[in-house]
């Protein structure tokens, strides 16, 4: 399976541990100003302090398995989460999360090997995931207090990459998944605003995503595409916008998008 080289991203590694620091920051200035019994349209059933209890305990526990260098799926998910004694103490919480996290990238070698469910069997995986993770929680909370999120580009453009490259690994988690199988149909993406074009080939054993130079070609001979901005993109792969809206140019074969977006959640 191939990924893009991106070329801004050759220290990502250190541009992820970053954008964590600062996705948390934005998500605990969105739980200071709100009430944590706000209902999360994005996630149902969730409110806003289910949110963010989610995410801290994403990034703690992601931080022991990077401090243990875990080698084999764990047993168990069980992590110390301290959490607060009253809801009022859920931003500071959070903000201990990442805190916990920056300890745990402290002296980290990203390419240490290490078990991880997706592609990326190094130290790495879990700090991309963790960026991630939190960037779209912290969506999540702005969509529930109305506020229109803003995503750096490039940033959503390797988040896409990370959600579609991994993916093909999600199905023990997420069987339906395993439902986004074909006879050689391919669904092709593509960020409009900067690097970032993919190529899905489905198969009868499953599916494989390629990196592709951006080409009109690629686009006219797919089964199907979708191409929009990069954070449009984004959202899209996490359900978070339809492709309906007007964000999005859609070729193709529509009954082959709707199997996509039914079968690749995570």
């Amino acid at each position: 399976m191939n990924t893009p080289d991106h070329s801004g991203w050759g220290s990502a590694p250190a541009i992820h541990r970053e954008a964590i620091a600062t996705e948390t920051a934005r998500f605990v200035d969105v739980v200071k100003g709100a009430s944590l019994a706000t209902p999360v349209p994005s996630c149902p059933g969730w409110t806003l302090v289910d949110l963010v209890r989610h995410t801290g305990s994403v990034q703690r526990w992601f931080s022991v398995l990077l401090r243990q260098r875990v080698q084999e799926p764990p047993r168990s998910r069980d992590v110390e989460l301290r959490l607060p004694a009253s809801e009022d103490g859920y931003a500071d919480w959070l903000t201990a999360s990442a805190a916990e996290a920056a300890s745990a990238f402290a002296g980290l070698d990203p390419d240490a090997p290490m078990w991880a469910w997706g592609a990326d069997q190094h130290a790495r995986f879990w700090v991309r995931r963790m960026l991630f993770e939190t960037l779209m929680h912290r969506v999540d909370a702005e969509l529930a207090v109305g506020l229109q999120p803003v995503i750096d580009r490039d940033l959503a453009a390797d988040g896409v990459d990370e959600f579609l490259v991994n993916l093909p690994f999600a199905a023990f988690f997420a069987p339906k998944v395993n439902n986004l199988r074909g006879n050689g149909e391919t669904v092709h993406f593509r960020c409009t605003d900067t690097s970032g074009d993919w190529l899905v080939h489905l198969r009868p054993d499953g599916f494989s995503v390629e990196a592709k130079a951006a080409s009109t070609e690629t686009t006219t001979s797919a089964d199907a595409a979708i191409h929009a901005a990069a954070a449009d993109l984004l959202l899209l792969m996490y359900g978070r916008l339809d492709r309906g809206a007007d964000a999005f140019e859609v070729r193709g074969n529509e009954d082959l998008l709707t199997r996509w977006s039914a079968n690749s959640e995570f």
